[in-house]
């Protein structure tokens, strides 16, 4: 009998253009084609990197835009065909991952999938590995299960998972069963949440058997479900496939995994998660950038940028630059400047998270040859 592990296949979404971190994230260039650690490697090759140790390099796929293509394809040239899944338009994730289960159930009808974003920054690589090991047994045991990251402070920029008691499994003997999921809080509920210890970081990352998450799907969003196998039956097969895309994906409803499967599984008992002890962040936005870029120290100015030329007097935040400009700070406290070629934002780490609301009004105001 093979192992959990020997099953398993890992699927990393890449998608969405990463709004809060614009203009470095563009819909060309989004946030996973960039290397944001000044390590020399984008956020997607490193992700592909970190995976590949678990059931190898072959097994694993990357759903993606069709606009993407080339890009993914250079910066992962031993990806073989198969294994690059192009959407037409983003459906969200509930249809990028639930194709790509619904193609490798396909393929091999007693896999197990992880998936994994292409743009989150992960160190410890070997205690990622151990805790994917743990989910991919638990999902063996036929739960949905997802990774949750111990908290380090009270963030109030993540989703939280609500955990209770250890499900009593042999091979997975850290999985506990899920509660509930919780939207971002404000900052005293996010310190009522780490003082209590029942709460782990929701860092987007599920593992199931391709069935049951199928399965999964199919109780709340039968319409979707159904035509993700619909396509699934005609993927392998390029002379169908495309008809068969251009008819059935712009249909897709748009909804996002937490709300298709992992709520409703949570409800029903049917949720586990796996404590994470290790270093994480999605890089969500500059404040957080600044963070990993800064070694965790606020008192430091954090600089990404092959050509950069910044002046600093007494400044802490992060600059980021793609142009030749020299970039002076003096006597400025948690700054944050993206100085590009056509875009510059200024801000500070504490209105991080608004710079969504900028990208907005840039659509609305049909200034797209920014975006």
């Amino acid at each position: 009998m093979t192992t959990s592990l020997e099953r398993f296949y890992s699927v990393i979404p890449a998608g969405g253009i990463g709004s809060r971190l614009w203009p470095l994230s563009r819909a060309d260039a989004p946030k996973f084609l960039h290397d944001l650690t000044g390590s020399g490697t984008t956020l997607l090759r490193a992700t592909y990197d970190r995976l590949a140790p678990l059931a190898g390099a072959d097994r694993i796929m990357v759903v993606t835009g069709r606009a993407h293509r080339s890009a993914v394809e250079a910066q992962l040239p031993g990806i073989a065909d198969h294994n690059i899944v192009l959407e037409s338009e983003p459906r969200e994730s509930s249809a990028a991952i639930g194709l790509a289960a619904a193609i490798l159930s396909r393929r091999e009808p007693d896999v197990i999938i992880g998936s994994f974003a292409a743009d989150h920054v992960i160190r410890s690589s070997r205690q990622f590995r151990s805790t994917v090991a743990e989910a991919a047994a638990a999902a063996d045991a036929g739960y949905v299960t997802t990774i949750g990251i111990q908290p380090t402070e009270p963030a109030i920029g993540f989703g939280y998972i609500n955990s209770g008691e250890n499900l009593g499994i042999e091979s997975s003997p850290n999985a506990l069963r899920v509660r509930s999921f919780v939207e971002k809080p404000d900052l005293s509920t996010a310190r009522r949440y780490l003082r209590s210890g029942e709460y782990l970081w929701n860092a987007g990352m599920f593992i199931s058997r391709a069935d049951v998450l199928l399965e999964e799907l199919g109780r709340s969003e039968p319409g979707l479900r159904d035509g993700l196998l619909e396509l699934a039956a005609v993927w392998d097969d390029p002379a169908l496939r495309g008809p068969a895309v251009d008819r059935i994906w712009p249909e897709l409803p748009k909804v996002a995994i937490d709300y298709s499967v992992a709520e409703p599984a949570a409800k029903a008992g049917r949720l586990a998660v796996i404590p994470g002890h290790f270093d994480w962040d999605d890089v969500g936005d500059f404040a957080s950038l600044a963070k990993i870029n800064s070694g965790g120290r606020p008192s430091d100015l954090a600089i990404l940028g092959e050509n950069a030329r910044v002046l600093a007097d007494s400044s802490s935040g992060i600059v980021v630059t793609q142009t030749e400009r020299v970039i002076s700070l003096i006597g400025v406290k948690d700054i944050v400047v993206v100085d590009t070629p056509d875009a510059l934002l200024v801000t500070t780490r504490e209105n991080a998270q608004r710079v969504k609301s900028v990208v907005d009004a840039l659509k609305l105001s049909g200034r797209g040859d920014v975006l």
